[in-house]
C-alpha cells in the first residue's frame, strides 16, 4: 500500500517548525530568533554552495541553505543572514537562515510560453545590456527584450556597444535615443572612463548574447579577475558560453559592483505585461490613463490615447514608434 503524502508546499521560511510527522521525534514550535546571525551578500552560487561576502566587505564565507527556508530560492545579489562558522577559514561552512526582502529581482523565462519565472539576480539597480556591433552582429530584437526585462524589474538600463572598431555605433545609438537609454560604445584598448563613470556607485548586472564580449569587459574593468573569454563560431555566428554562473564582483576604486551572467541566446518574457512597461515611462503612463479599458497600447489598438497624444503634439511620433517596437518584443 502506498501512503498518500502531503502535497501542500509553502514558501514559509519557518515551515520546518510545524507539526512533526509520524514516527519522528517531537520538534519545538518555537521559532529561532537567530540573534547571533551576521549579514552577508551572496556573490556566487555553485551546486548548492553559496559564497557570501560579509558586511565588512573583506571576509568570504561558504554556506549552505538551511532546511527551514523550504523552497525559498537564494540567488546572486541576495542579502542574507548567516549562522555557524563565519570565519571563512578553509573547510568551514556557514548556514543561510534568512533571505532579506529583495529591493529588485531580474527575472526571465525559458521562452514566451514558459509560465515559470526564473529569478537571475537580486538587488541590482542597473541593467547593462552588452551588444556587439559586429561579430556577432547586433540583434535589436534581443536588446529590446532585455530592455523590457529591465523596465519590468525597475532597473535603470544602460546599453554598452562593444567592438566599435568593427562597425560604427551611430545607427544603434539613434535607435534607442528616443527611449532615453544611455549608450556607451567601446572597442579594444579604448578608454573605459565613460563606462566606469556609468557603473560607479551602482549594482549593475551585465546581460547579453553569447560572444558579445561581456567577460572581456569585466576583465578590463577588474584587472586580475580572469573571466574566461570565448570566441564566435564562424559558421553560425553565435558565441560560445564561457561564464557558467552569475558572479558579483566589486569594482576597484569605484564604489560599485558588476554582476557577470552567462550569455543568453533567448530571453523569455511571459511574466511581463504591457502595463508594467508603460509604468516605466512617466510621460506615457500619464497619457494611457485616457485609454479605453483593455487597451494594449499597440498600433492596432482602437482609440489608443498614445495616438491621440501624437496627433495633438503632446508626444513625439519617434518616441511612440520606439516604445511600440519594444512592446512588440513581448506582445
Amino acid at each position: 500500500m502506498i501512503r498518500r503524502q502531503r502535497d501542500a508546499i509553502t514558501d514559509d521560511p519557518n515551515e520546518g517548525f510545524g507539526r512533526p510527522s509520524r514516527r519522528s521525534r517531537p520538534r519545538t514550535k518555537d521559532r529561532p530568533a537567530y540573534t547571533e546571525a551576521v549579514e552577508a551578500t551572496v556573490v556566487t552560487v555553485d551546486r548548492g554552495r553559496f559564497r557570501c561576502l560579509l558586511a565588512d566587505d573583506e571576509t568570504l564565507v561558504t554556506a549552505t541553505k538551511a532546511r527551514t527556508l523550504g523552497r525559498t530560492g537564494v540567488i546572486v545579489g541576495d542579502r542574507v543572514r548567516l549562522v555557524g562558522d563565519t570565519t571563512g577559514a578553509d573547510g568551514t561552512l556557514a548556514r543561510i537562515v534568512e533571505v532579506v526582502e529583495r529591493e529588485t529581482v531580474l527575472r526571465r523565462t525559458a521562452d514566451d510560453d514558459d509560465p515559470y519565472e526564473r529569478p537571475i539576480v537580486a538587488n541590482a539597480d542597473q541593467l547593462v545590456i552588452v551588444a556587439a556591433l559586429a561579430d556577432p552582429p547586433p540583434r535589436v530584437g534581443m536588446i529590446d527584450r532585455i530592455l523590457v526585462a529591465a523596465y519590468d524589474a525597475g532597473l535603470e538600463p544602460l546599453l554598452v556597444l562593444t567592438k566599435a572598431d568593427l562597425a560604427a555605433p551611430d545607427g544603434l545609438m539613434a535607435t534607442y535615443r528616443p527611449l532615453g537609454v544611455r549608450v556607451v560604445a567601446v572597442e579594444p584598448g579604448s578608454d573605459l572612463g565613460p563606462l566606469r563613470e556609468a557603473l560607479a556607485g551602482h549594482r549593475s548586472v551585465l546581460v547579453g548574447h553569447s560572444g558579445v564580449g561581456k567577460s572581456t569587459l569585466v576583465n578590463a574593468l577588474i584587472p586580475g579577475v580572469d573571466r574566461q573569454v570565448g570566441e564566435v563560431n564562424e559558421v553560425t555566428g553565435r558565441g560560445r558560453h564561457t561564464s557558467t554562473s552569475a558572479v558579483a564582483l566589486q569594482l576597484p576604486d569605484a564604489g560599485g559592483w558588476v554582476i557577470d551572467t552567462p550569455g543568453v541566446r533567448s530571453f523569455g518574457l511571459s511574466h511581463v505585461t504591457p502595463d508594467s512597461i508603460v509604468a516605466a515611462f512617466p510621460d506615457l503612463s500619464e497619457i494611457v490613463e485616457e485609454c479605453p479599458r483593455g487597451c494594449r497600447h499597440d498600433s492596432s489598438a482602437p482609440e489608443c490615447a498614445l495616438d491621440v497624444a501624437v496627433a495633438d503634439g503632446r508626444l513625439s511620433a519617434e518616441r511612440l514608434e520606439s516604445f511600440r517596437r519594444m512592446e512588440k518584443a513581448f506582445g
